[in-house]
């Protein structure tokens, strides 16, 4: 598991300061899962073969040494010893390596389903977090977040346990065997030049971190005008404004490259301070080998043997820089994971909460009040009844809170005051769950997964089978579609359902439904978005649906609602008027007047048409 890239800084809140070893232990459950010994075994392993190749790696240099001792001998008597020395040499090489490798296999695994146990943990958090965290925050950002963080991981723990401990163990074994051959001067200095290389080398990191800090705030940026200039695609198209996206993209895009220069070029400078350490102390330790040498203290192999552990000990610090940015950077990433496990749900079902069982599939707003900022109300003291098999419609002007309801009916949010009750039941009182098992939506704007339309029709539930996916295709209407497109149910749909057009996402979203066969249904301005002629046919449709349901029917054309059991006219909030189509009329209020303004608009429309057709 040895890493293959550096990874950059958080963008995200650069004055928050690195959690350190809070965040380390409260990550140690994912490194040590108490439910797989295997993997703990693993570990054990693992840390075995990190013993035993440093081990062999220590040994090494004496090998070299009586090599170069022997040689310096009668060349008779010591050739065999140089040859046996060599060849120990070379073997002992072999094995540390073979150690290390087989230790990364042995590794390999706990990284990979610590990495994957964390990232699954956050991704259940954010499925549970409020419609609110969602809005605000951006999808780009969030992802980001996991992206670096599981790939930290990874890194990290390779270097706190085969590069860190291996060090630490490295650095108190030289300085034994320095102090029982050359003394305790040799120690000292030693000692003295890897506290200067560690001091030196976490400033200056400490420095290119802010560098790096500004280079990532920069590049979440540019990626952030990536993203959203490609998603709202067509926007761009319809304003001609390609030149303009690339120009914003551009100057992200060019202050994060000379962020990065900035950011690279310090590398030189911590290279260059580490060089002047350590190849002082190689100088003045070989030196003091030669003095000692000359004294007649020390032999020729005594100079190699100390030129070759301070080359093995300095081979792992000189990426040191490196090593610790990345721990470093590891535990800022793990942190930000740990910031959204740790983010408040809003909306949470309350301790020992039952499943919703629907008996009777009738709907209550009870003297409901909400608002999504506070000093904002969008409902103020709403009620009304939705009796079961009925179909009532809610219309009004926009911003009086038509959508909010249906908001309200799923739960994403918790109103303020008052409560919503489904059959009979509170349901914040019941499992978020079961509340939405009972209740299906077809949505004014139905999102689709880039997924085959057999995918997108059957993930109204769990399971759905062919025969299930194929008869609600065909109750709504979709099997002419289907029948003319050579893949047929395994035809792609694009991202966002955008091969389709918003008749045949709607019916999808019917045929999605369908498959779910709640007792309740929600039309959320389900036709707003089609041409008049696709309305109508989606509205013949609908009505099948509708059948055997209690059906809440949210709309901004009132000729589609004008035969529902019941109308409830919302005015900032409030409930202004409620009956039939035609008793509505009859009191000549808000209703009427919307009715009103409405038909004047189509016989404009109708006459332009006509107009249009006689030319």
């Amino acid at each position: 598991m040895p890493p293959d890239s550096q990874q950059p800084a958080d963008p995200d809140k650069p004055a928050r300061a690195v959690e350190g070893w809070p965040t380390l232990r409260r990550f140690l459950p994912y490194l040590w899962p108490s439910d797989h010994p295997a993997l703990r075994t693993r570990i054990v392993v693992a840390m075995g073969l990190v013993l035993g190749g440093k081990a062999i790696t220590l040994a090494l240099p004496f090998a070299y040494k009586g090599a170069v001792d022997a040689m310096s001998g009668n060349v008779d008597e010591g050739l065999m010893i140089a040859l046996a020395m060599v060849a120990a040499y070379a073997l002992g090489r072999f094995t540390a390596v073979a150690f290390d490798n087989l230790r990364n296999i042995a590794f390999e695994r706990v990284g990979q389903y610590a990495s994957l146990a964390l990232a699954e943990d956050v991704f259940h958090r954010l499925h549970r977090l409020s419609l609110r965290f969602h809005l605000a925050r951006r999808t780009g950002e969030v992802t980001k977040i996991i992206e670096r963080g599981t790939k930290s991981i990874d890194q990290m723990l390779y270097f706190l346990l085969f590069n860190i401990a291996p060090t630490i163990i490295e650095l108190v074994a030289v300085a034994v065997i320095f102090y029982i051959n050359f003394g305790i001067e040799l120690v000292a200095g030693t000692a003295l030049t890897v506290l200067a290389y560690v001091w030196v080398t976490r400033a200056i990191t400490e420095w290119r971190t802010k560098l790096r800090r500004e280079m990532n705030e920069l590049d979440g940026k540019a990626l952030h005008r990536a993203v959203d200039s490609l998603l709202n695609f067509e926007t761009v198209k319809y304003f001609n404004a390609e030149h303009r996206e690339e120009v914003r993209y551009s100057q992200a895009a060019r202050a994060y490259a000379e962020a990065a220069i900035r950011s690279e070029n310090s590398v030189g400078l911590l290279n260059m301070a580490q060089s002047v350490i350590t190849n002082a102390l190689v100088a003045g330790a070989m030196a003091y080998t030669v003095w000692g040498w000359s004294k007649g203290q020390f032999t020729v192999g005594d100079l190699v043997l100390v030129n070759t552990y301070l080359i093995q000990l300095f081979r792992p610090l000189d990426v040191l820089g490196w090593v610790y940015r990345t721990i470093r950077q590891g535990l800022v990433d793990m942190a930000e994971m740990f910031r959204l496990i740790d983010t408040d749900i809003e909306v949470k079902d309350v301790a020992g909460a039952p499943a919703l069982i629907v008996r009777t599939p009738t709907v209550v707003f009870d003297n409901v009040t909400f608002g999504y900022e506070p000093g904002r109300t969008i409902l103020d003291g709403l009620s009304f009844k939705v009796p079961a098999g009925s179909t009532t419609a809610i219309v009004g002007p926009s911003g009086a809170g038509k959508s909010t309801i249906g908001r309200l009916l799923f739960r994403f949010y918790d109103p303020q005051g008052g409560r919503v009750l489904v059959g009979g039941e509170d349901i914040a009182l019941v499992t978020q769950d079961s509340l939405r098992q009972q209740i299906g939506i077809v949505p004014q704007d139905s999102v689709l997964f880039n997924e085959s339309l057999a995918y997108n029709i059957g993930y109204g539930a769990e399971g759905a089978d062919e025969a299930l996916i194929e008869q609600a295709a065909r109750d709504a209407a979709l099997m002419p579609l289907i029948s003319r497109l050579p893949e047929g149910f395994g035809t792609m749909v694009g991202e966002r359902g955008l091969k389709l057009s918003g008749g045949e996402k709607q019916r999808v979203a019917i045929a999605r439904t369908l498959v779910k066969n709640p007792p309740i249904l929600l039309l959320d301005e389900a036709t707003s978005a089609l041409d008049t002629r696709t309305e109508q046919e989606i509205l013949g449709t609908l009505k099948r649906l509708e059948e055997g349901r209690t059906t809440i029917a949210i709309a901004h054309r009132l000729s589609t609602i004008a035969d529902s059991d019941n109308i409830l006219v919302l005015d900032h909030g409030r409930l202004a008027e409620s009956g039939t189509h035609t008793a509505l009329l009859a009191k000549g209020g808000l209703y009427a007047e919307m009715w009103s303004r409405q038909a004047s608009e189509q016989r404009g429309e109708g006459e332009a048409v006509a107009s249009e057709a006689a030319e």
